[in-house]
């Protein structure tokens, strides 16, 4: 997903991969961001900028905190993935639903958008899709699907707009068509990947295009 979308948005950077799943599963199995994750996040991001990395996306929300621990330690930038859409979503409605499949996703995103909130009146709705990260893990996509779709066509008749908390709810929300979405509903890594071709920009001295 993400290798297609900066391919779109910012075709002439060079893109690579890091992957440790055992930091998301660490962090489901204690129920929380521990800070051994933190400080091995924080390695690797490191490692990232060692091996040429103008610029580092972090592609995890659950482990997001670590993101901002992160950003204070390095002359580059390190950009959160849910960052972009925490701000959209407060600029977008003063009720707003986050929808996630994991709890240790939908408290730091839950955390993050009442931060970009302070100083506003908003109300956050939470929905946990009970059952849908299970079956996701066990590759049955066709479940964990129904289980979001049903949760965000709840949600988004009870809001004025919605976040969605996890990457891969982007594949659910991109088969719903508008006719049954009344509110706008936002999903993390296109605006992320906008957020880090602007940032990128901005190191070359070049104007900054906002994302609408």
């Amino acid at each position: 997903m993400f290798a297609t979308l900066c391919a779109k948005w910012m075709p002439e950077v060079e893109i690579f991969h890091m992957v440790d799943e055992s930091l998301i599963r660490n962090t489901i199995e204690a129920g929380s961001l521990q800070r051994s994750t933190v400080r091995r996040l924080i390695s690797m991001v490191e490692s990232a900028g060692n091996a040429g990395a103008n610029a580092v996306l972090v592609t995890c929300s659950s482990i997001g905190a670590g993101v901002s621990a992160a950003q204070g330690l390095f002359d580059f930038p390190v950009i959160r993935v849910d960052e972009a859409m925490a701000e959209k979503a407060v600029a977008s409605g003063r009720r707003i639903g986050v929808l996630a499949t994991l709890r240790t996703t939908l408290e730091p995103t839950t955390a993050l958008v009442r931060q970009k909130a302070e100083g506003k009146d908003v109300e956050i709705v939470e929905c946990l899709c009970e059952g849908a990260f299970e079956a996701v893990l066990a590759g049955d996509t066709v479940t964990h699907d129904a289980i979001v779709s049903k949760g965000l066509l709840k949600l988004v008749s009870d809001v004025d707009v919605v976040v969605l908390a996890q990457a891969s709810m982007a594949r659910v929300h991109a088969t719903m068509s508008p006719e049954m979405l009344r509110v706008p509903v936002l999903s993390s890594p296109e605006l992320a990947v906008m957020r880090a071709r602007d940032m990128l920009l901005g190191l070359n001295g070049q104007k900054l295009e906002v994302p609408a």
